[in-house]
């Protein structure tokens, strides 16, 4: 039995679930999610917790069944509080703005590069430095493949650390250039 596909998801209060076949509407303060599982794995909704039962132990229903269990409880964390990734740009004349709804990243590039939102729900947030910046989403999967796609423009090299770079991440540092001294 999977570990995780046997947990049962909690909806907390102001979540509701409706469950039409394989697909999946979650719906709470923060907004509305839909989603559509595999066919074979059951999603079944009792007392405010949810479910997933697979119908046999082969191979392809033991992974349908955790992988249905953790989209869903993303789904319920996601309407109910949100996802947030933040980021840090270093490096001398690197900053990031926000123009309207979308982020300008001024990295050490000839132009600025734009991002813009995919969908409303997504939101940048700049500090007053220009140097942390926040997404925040109710989709767990959009918000980290907006992050890393912002983090692929100019990734943290490892000589000076300049880039941009998830918060809180250690970047392995090299010495250079061992014969400069003399």
């Amino acid at each position: 039995m999977s570990r995780i596909g046997k947990m049962p998801v909690p909806l907390p209060k102001g979540v509701t679930v409706d469950i039409k076949g394989p697909a999946v509407t979650v719906k709470g303060p923060k907004g509305t999610l839909t989603r559509a599982f595999h066919k074979d794995i059951l999603i079944r909704q009792e007392d405010g917790t949810l479910y997933v039962e697979r119908p046999s132990d082969r191979q392809e229903h033991r992974a349908l069944h955790g992988l249905t269990r953790a989209l869903l409880a993303n789904m319920v964390q996601g309407v109910s509080s949100g996802y947030k990734r933040e980021l840090q740009i270093e490096g001398t004349g690197y900053r990031a703005e926000i123009q309207g709804k979308n982020l300008v990243l001024n990295v050490g590039y000839s132009h600025p590069i734009t991002f813009e939102p995919p969908t409303s729900e997504v939101v940048f947030t700049v500090d007053r430095t220009g140097k942390n910046i926040s997404i925040e989403g109710i989709d767990k999967e959009v918000v980290g493949e907006l992050a890393a796609r912002v983090r692929g423009t100019r990734p943290p090299e490892p000589y000076k650390g300049k880039g941009v770079r998830y918060a809180g991440e250690r970047i392995r540092r090299k010495a250079g250039k061992a014969g400069k001294v003399g």
